[in-house]
């Protein structure tokens, strides 16, 4: 943790204005090159390091999103994370100390997945640790001849992996222009992350706030883990209905309709909503049920819809989670069948009586729910209580995000958060500490009160994988050998982190592990949420150095993927009410998603990601930074290259741009407020021109402190082209000293000025280009520049008429205009030609006429008033050879 916290401290905050440099322009500018050169300039010179003395006021600090290190990056990275990098960028150059680190998520199961590929290994926690081990140089291509290994060798593997990974990461987001300080970068398997996350369970059971219990709990039989109700997706599956005759005692039949007639023998009861009156008469009977012949009885409850198959549902422990809920509001009795390994158990349950069920269970014992399911619908056939062909249907299916098989139902011992899914109050609290964040765009905070009122039960947090953060809990085994999980034995904060499967109980020895009158470990590790949630708390060194979570704490901005408003967005929000009782942030800023052509969304699942290291090496990081910062926060943005080649073309522009204006000789004293005063802009185009810049940089810094930063690129480079396209095509004559000094100096001023705000203005857009062309004349890194302000031409902005470089644009479009229709070039000669137009835009035209005349190569203009819009007319062309 010690790179974490000893950041390099530099100033936060320099003018570079302050002397003069030598300008240096070269021949031949180009972008090619720029990135690996800056990039490396920017760490040496630590040109993004946060200053550690500091105060809270000083400070704009963002919770970066962790990217998961074992995955593959996209181009959906590069957008989300550019535009945070937008904001950073503009808040540094506004002078906050930004406190910028970068966390790597490297626990949980995409690791071990990664992991167990790259090296074909598998782990199993009783394998003996081998010191020094390492895989097979080539895996086996068939798992079952994967090295079996230790957790203990397993974990190392998976750190090895993790940072091998993270130096790819790191070197993308560095060529992408990432101004993180790499000083301050965390990983959450590391000890200081594990140290923070394993205080927070602590706490949060000292304080009531976590708990275990034995529950019914979504299962993945696959990876073998339980699953919380943020990570649940819907899946359309096909299945059928069946329907099953239950058995009155008076010999009538009760026909239920279900998609899962395997978990008959699990069955506790039929239900059906309390107004069908099909089925009032039965509201506390009895039935049995076929094939196991066990007695359950009929309830009422407002869940079940009259509507569905035949109007009444049987109630097993547990099918869905509905099942539950039943199970848990109407008092159920529990015959859970199926085990972690989604098979059903292999003993037959003492509620199935001998005889003709129990021959019937033995055709389901030891079986997958597949062959489970089979079997049954065989017997049912055979016995005359399936009526009719069961009927296909598509239904939606419980899936673990990450798995690629059905969700089970499965009754296991798992801790828990308490985050209002089961506490009115609670639920209203975390709906207030979202109303005291501001949302950008505000719409999305809709999103989040939604899923906080749609919770049905508390966050499971426990996992039954093996690279993760151990929950640091140990239990006091009897003389029998159980565990006493009413009495766990803690760590003492000092003793942090702990793996209690390696390291011993307090008050035990080694040897009493897993022994009667012992201890034995938890044997689970925390969901990588449950770490993810606490990136504030990591990254401002929470617990470790409380004068930097102080000057840091809550953060100013979260920024985000919509998607996971309800996994860490509101599992964050959750760990900063109970440990601190605030939110964790001021802000959070939601990215939408990047979609393919076809308008879906961009996922390795669905094969149609771009790799981002194509698209930088064909257009440059500045082009594709342009693209991501081109769309607003929220919305989903299609992937367009198309855009990239306008950024690029931007980017080279903004190059050539430069190098005119200062092949005029101007220099860093000649902006105004620099060493010129702005009395010497006596040009009223010269003054248009800075009114313009003067109302941009207004507009452009309003939107970027209500973080609309696309709106702000949209008026800069609006304005950049009117500055290039009109401004320097009108004024080149008179820089170049054709119409005396006054008038070249006038110029000079105006083009250094404009030149110095635009490089600011652009600076967190493509911040590469921006830095190369300052090179060229100024001191230091424009990034440490401060963010441009129109204190040295603010009485012009204020005389100026911006108009006046607009209606001479105008005309000298219409110049350009009639040349191009008579197929010549541009620089033929204007014998005579006129304008037309209202009498005030004929006034804002003589302002810069004679830059129009040298400009249009025009020698004689007539000014004509009329009314409508500004026309030119009458244009008489030098002879001149077609283009």
């Amino acid at each position: 943790m010690a790179q974490h916290l000893e950041g390099t401290d530099t100033p936060n905050f320099t003018d570079n204005a302050a002397s003069t440099t030598a300008v240096n322009v070269p021949a031949k500018p180009a972008l090619e090159g720029l990135e690996d050169k800056y990039s490396a300039q920017w760490r040496e010179n630590g040109t993004y390091a946060f200053d550690a003395d500091t105060t809270r006021e000083a400070v704009y600090s963002i919770d970066t999103p962790p990217p998961t290190a074992s995955g593959s990056l996209h181009v959906g990275h590069m957008f989300s994370y550019t535009q945070t990098d937008v904001i950073a960028r503009y808040q540094r150059m506004s002078g906050k100390n930004v406190f910028y680190p970068l966390g790597w998520d490297d626990n949980g199961l995409p690791t071990e997945r990664r992991v167990q590929n790259y090296y074909g290994v598998r782990c199993e926690p009783g394998t003996p640790y081998i010191e020094g081990y390492r895989p097979p140089e080539k895996p086996a291509k068939n798992q079952r001849d994967w090295d079996v290994v230790s957790r203990q060798n397993f974990i190392e593997l998976c750190e090895e992996l993790a940072v091998e990974d993270e130096k790819v990461f790191e070197h993308l987001f560095s060529t992408l222009g990432l101004s993180v300080d790499w000083n301050r970068t965390y990983r959450t398997i590391d000890a200081h992350s594990r140290k923070v996350s394993q205080l927070a369970f602590l706490k949060d059971y000292q304080a009531g706030n976590a708990y275990m219990a034995e529950a019914p709990t979504m299962w993945d039989v696959t990876f073998r883990t339980a699953v919380a109700q943020a990570e649940l997706e819907d899946r359309e599956r096909e299945g059928a209905y069946h329907r099953i005759s239950f058995h009155r005692p008076d010999g009538k039949k009760v026909f239920i309709e279900t998609t899962r007639p395997e978990l008959l023998p699990a069955c506790v009861a039929l239900v059906a909503h309390p107004d069908d009156e099909r089925y009032q008469s039965l509201f506390g009977t009895t039935v049995r049920s076929p094939l196991f012949d066990v007695e359950v009885e009929v309830k009422a409850h407002p869940l079940a819809k009259p509507d569905k198959g035949s109007g009444i549902a049987m109630i097993c422990t547990f099918g869905d989670l509905t099942d539950v809920t039943w199970w848990r509001e109407l008092n159920l009795p529990t015959r859970a069948l199926i085990g972690r390994d989604g098979r059903f158990l292999a003993e037959q349950p003492e509620w199935i009586a001998q005889g003709a069920p129990a021959e019937n269970y033995a055709q389901v014992a030891g079986k997958t729910v597949f062959s489970a399911q089979k079997a049954v619908v065989e017997l049912l056939e055979a016995s005359g209580d399936l009526e009719g062909e069961p009927k296909k249907i598509m239904h939606p299916v419980n899936f673990y995000e990450k798995g690629d098989k059905p969700l089970e139902v499965v009754t296991s011992r798992q801790w828990y958060i308490r985050n209002g899914g089961r506490d009115a109050g609670r639920r209203e609290a975390l709906i207030g500490r979202g109303r005291e964040i501001s949302w950008h765009p505000t719409f999305m905070r809709s999103r989040y009160e939604n899923w906080i009122e749609g919770l049905n039960g508390d966050w499971l947090i426990s996992r039954q994988r093996f690279f993760g953060v151990p929950f640091p809990v140990w239990y006091p085994l009897n003389e029998s050998g159980e565990p006493d999980y009413d009495h766990p034995v803690l760590p003492s904060e000092d003793q942090l982190p702990v793996d209690p499967t390696a390291d011993v109980a307090p008050g035990y020895t080694e040897e009493q592990r897993d022994q009667p009158g012992g201890f034995m470990a938890d044997p689970d590790v925390l969901d990588t949420w449950a770490t993810s949630s606490l990136t504030p708390q990591i990254a401002t060194g929470w617990s470790v150095d409380e004068k930097l979570h102080a000057a840091t704490f809550p953060m100013d901005l979260r920024p985000q993927g919509h998607d996971i408003i309800r996994t860490w967005l509101f599992s964050t929000v959750v760990r900063a009410e109970t440990l601190a009782q605030t939110v964790p942030w001021k802000h959070t800023a939601l990215s939408g998603w990047i979609l393919d052509p076809d308008r879906k969304k961009m996922s390795k699942s669905k094969g149609n990601v771009v790799v981002p290291t194509d698209v930088l090496e064909k257009y440059g990081s500045d082009a594709v930074r342009y693209w991501a910062a081109s769309a607003r926060l929220g919305a989903d943005t299609a992937y367009d290259e198309g855009q990239m080649k306008i950024g690029r073309r931007l980017a080279i522009k903004l190059l050539n741009a430069s190098k005119f204006v200062l092949a005029q000789g101007v220099t860093e004293a000649s902006v105004l407020g620099s060493g010129t005063d702005e009395s010497v802009v006596v040009n009223g185009l010269d003054r248009a021109l800075l009114t313009q810049l003067a109302d941009v940089v207004t507009r452009a810094s309003t939107a970027f402190q209500d973080y609309e930063y696309a709106r702000a690129l949209q008026l800069i480079e609006s304005f950049f082209w009117t500055f290039t396209d009109d401004y320097v095509e009108l004024v080149k004559d008179r820089a170049y000293g054709s119409r005396g000094e006054a008038a070249q100096a006038s110029v000079h001023a105006a083009l250094a000025t404009t030149l110095d705000t635009l490089l600011r203005l652009f600076a967190p857009f493509i911040p590469f280009a921006t830095e190369e062309v300052w090179s060229w004349w100024r001191s230091g890194s424009v990034h440490r520049a401060p963010w441009p302000l129109i204190d040295g031409f603010a009485g012009l902005a204020q005389q100026g008429d911006p108009e006046v470089l607009t209606v001479v644009g105008e005309a000298l479009s219409g110049l350009r205009k009639s040349k191009s229709e008579a197929k010549v070039k541009q620089r033929t000669a204007v014998t005579s030609a006129t304008v037309s137009g209202p009498a005030a835009q004929l006034e804002q035209l003589r302002a810069g006429l004679d830059d129009l005349k040298a400009a249009g190569n025009a020698a004689d203009l007539t000014l004509t008033d009329a009314d409508g819009e500004l026309t030119v007319s009458h244009v008489q062309l030098e002879a001149a050879v077609e283009v």
